[in-house]
């Protein structure tokens, strides 16, 4: 664990740029209190040396002569605050004008700006998180589902660290046992039942496995499911994606073409956030700027976890052409709907041919009217249930970060090397090296075992104030 040694206290505003009803400005570190004390008089008469910790007490920010504004102040005492420091946070009134003037009299007593992430890196650093707990905070904040807002704090709260405890504390009784053996391997003494050894190793295997695994469902919560709105032109393509993001976020027009960029907006279904992305249509022109937006629609594909293929019930055949030459060879391991559009202007008799012709694809299937919103809430019901995203318990843990995702993956590989190991009847050194490895790589998860660069890499992508 590390304990953190800082001189300097540190100030920011906490709270989201603009102009709100009010604003929270956090100062930590050792002269936290005394910092505070110089611009503040409570309306008690109390300084805030003697005020106890966790309490609140009203009074004004004073430059001078000047009354700044009148603030409610809470203190917080080290060791039992947020960054193991003393705290004090300053709510004021939100006019910016007033939280710069709070800012420059607390640095012109002694504080400096925190760096983005600092009071958090400062929380795990004096031992109060540790680091994959730290980056839960920064996905609490940018949550913007239910599903995603779950995951977060349930890696905050710790039991993805527990997890990764049970398991390197495992691995350290497992090697620790081979390392004793080579302190006696001249007498030959076993210390270490091969037996146990390897149905331990099998067993934190598929813990393993089963925490990586579960990152293609994390990181799709967390990010938001990625659908592609593919399709001819005048396909109704931005009439869709208006209609599922409930307001004009594309262009329509009946002229052919019309959309030539990527055009991105969420929605939430259920709990889940879906990301659609609307294309440029597909169809053979010589136009270069169209052509360069047709280009990113299938790279829209490769992206997607969804594909929707739009198409126009009154140009159904040329839509087959297509969708078999250019978007099935690009969708083997994508979701793949097909969303007949425009089912308003056609017959029961054409509505019937059109599905004979395309009873044969390996898809999903829904027949919609974009334009007078028929069949649109079936069709995110469908959305949400080709995503297929697994029933998760209370106690399931899921991985939602592409750096545990990779040192997992990594631990997992030095694991399976000490399973092969032990079958082989290799020397119990080289099994030692491989469960140290793996111990090295969990222990990067929670900061057992980190660099600067690393921790200087994950705070620098919080917000300042955090």
């Amino acid at each position: 664990m590390f304990i953190m040694k800082n001189e300097n206290t540190i100030c920011a505003i906490s709270t989201a740029p603009g102009i709100g009803g009010i604003a929270v400005i956090r100062v930590s570190g050792n002269n936290a209190l005394n910092v505070c004390d110089k611009i503040y008089t409570a309306t008690n008469g109390k300084s805030l040396l003697e005020q106890k910790g966790y309490t609140i007490s009203f009074g004004r920010i004073i430059d001078g002569n000047n009354i700044i504004d009148e603030v409610l102040v809470s203190v917080f005492l080290a060791p039992h605050s947020f960054t193991g420091e003393n705290c004090v946070e300053i709510s004021c009134h939100g006019s910016q004008f007033i939280q710069q003037e709070i800012l420059r009299l607390l640095i012109s007593n002694g504080c400096s700006m925190a760096m983005p992430g600092e009071f958090t890196q400062r929380a795990f650093l004096n031992g109060k998180m540790d680091l994959s707990q730290a980056e839960a905070v920064a996905d609490v904040i940018a949550s913007q589902s239910a599903a995603a807002h779950r995951l977060a704090m349930q890696q905050m709260r710790g039991e993805f660290s527990n997890e990764l405890i049970k398991l390197r504390s495992q691995l350290l009784d497992f090697t620790s046992l081979i390392e004793l053996e080579l302190d006696f391997s001249e007498e030959d003494i076993e210390f270490a039942d091969r037996t146990k050894l390897k149905e331990l190793a099998n067993e934190i295997e598929r813990k393993i496995l089963k925490l990586t695994d579960s990152f293609s469902t994390g990181n799709a919560i967390k990010n938001g499911i990625p659908v592609a709105i593919i399709g001819e032109t005048n396909a109704g393509k931005s009439t869709l994606l208006n209609v599922l993001v409930g307001e004009e976020r594309a262009i329509v027009s009946e002229i052919h073409g019309t959309t030539r960029d990527i055009i991105e907006d969420t929605v939430n279904l259920h709990g889940v956030q879906f990301r659609f992305i609307d294309t440029a249509g597909i169809r053979d022109t010589s136009d270069t700027i169209e052509n360069l937006g047709i280009e990113r629609s299938y790279k829209a594909i490769e992206k997607a976890n969804i594909v929707l293929w739009v198409i126009n019930s009154l140009r159904y055949k040329s839509s087959m052409e297509w969708l078999e030459e250019k978007v099935l060879p690009r969708v083997k391991d994508k979701k793949l709907v097909l969303v007949f559009n425009k089912i308003d202007m056609v017959n029961s008799d054409e509505l019937g041919e059109i599905k004979k012709s395309f009873a044969n694809y390996n898809a999903d299937t829904i027949f919609i009217s974009a334009k007078q919103q028929k069949n649109t809430d079936e069709l995110k019901e469908l959305l949400y249930s080709v995503a297929q995203l697994p029933e998760m318990g209370e106690n399931d843990i899921t991985i939602t970060n592409i750096r545990h995702y990779e040192a997992l993956q990594n631990a997992h590989s030095a694991i399976v090397r000490v399973i092969n190991g032990l079958k082989d009847n290799i020397s119990g050194d080289f099994v030692s090296q491989d469960i140290r490895e793996c111990l090295h790589y969990l222990g990067e998860i929670t900061g057992t075992i980190t660099t600067d660069e690393i921790l200087g890499n994950i705070f620098s992508k919080f917000c300042i104030g955090k």
